[in-house]
């Protein structure tokens, strides 16, 4: 007669199991997966502009935005007479990014199959991806700015972080840092709070520009030359 702990225990590997298959089965349509690549830039999108993301009907993308929301993948916000859509949290935005990553194993090179501007600098979602930023978590790991697992910056790290401006968040529920699998690089950017307050101290101080509507950013003449003296990135 099986204990009631062993029971327990097959009743949550069951549970989450079940929860695994609704998320797999949840992201199991080209579409859906166009939207959710879609709010990867962190902001609220419209269904009207996701169906036309998508390239679908209007009524199409209700209706996998309804399995997209049932499955808590995004999240939605009425506004007055709108509603918007985006990603229901960076965990979501970090398994869509490891995604891509394990997608691009049987795809072709990415250096032909992704846009150079794309490739050099984009966002995912509120972190910086991308040739620039690999090479900026290259950098930092060489120089012992991370630890030896990535998931925190390093007495040294925090104070070169502090030197340039970019302002960490001591009192987070999120890692403070992570090694993020850069889906067109196939090698790692950073991730977590650190990223987070990277791009942030990037746009305060007009190294990058984003493309509105797009996860594009585009490096600025003095954003090359803040990388080149502070990450060696050319």
């Amino acid at each position: 007669m099986k204990s009631a702990t062993l029971s327990r225990v097959e009743d949550d590997a069951g549970l989450l199991e079940k929860s695994m298959s609704a998320v797999a089965s949840a992201m199991a349509d080209p579409s859906r997966v166009s939207i959710l690549c879609a709010l990867m830039d962190g902001r609220a999108w419209t269904a009207t502009e996701l169906s036309a993301v998508a390239n679908i009907a209007a009524s199409t993308a209700s209706t996998h935005l309804a399995k997209l929301l049932k499955s808590e993948l995004i999240t939605c916000l009425s506004q007055g007479r709108h509603r918007y859509y985006r990603l229901a949290g960076r965990d979501v935005a970090y398994l869509l990014e490891t995604l891509m990553g394990v997608s691009m194993k049987f795809t072709q090179p990415p250096a032909i199959r992704t846009p150079v501007n794309l490739r050099n600098a984009r966002t995912c979602y509120d972190h910086l991806a991308g040739k620039v930023a690999v090479g900026i978590y290259d950098f930092m790991c060489a120089n012992g700015w991370l630890e030896p697992d990535g998931n925190s910056l390093t007495a040294g790290g925090k104070l070169h972080f502090q030197n340039i401006g970019i302002v960490t968040q001591p009192q987070t529920r999120r890692k403070p840092s992570c090694a993020c699998l850069d889906w067109s690089e196939r090698r790692f950017h950073i991730g977590g709070d650190a990223g987070a307050a990277l791009l942030k101290a990037c746009e305060h101080h007009g190294w990058l520009t984003r493309t509105p509507g797009y996860r594009e950013v585009t490096v600025t003449d003095a954003g090359k030359k803040a990388f080149s003296r502070l990450f060696g990135i050319s």
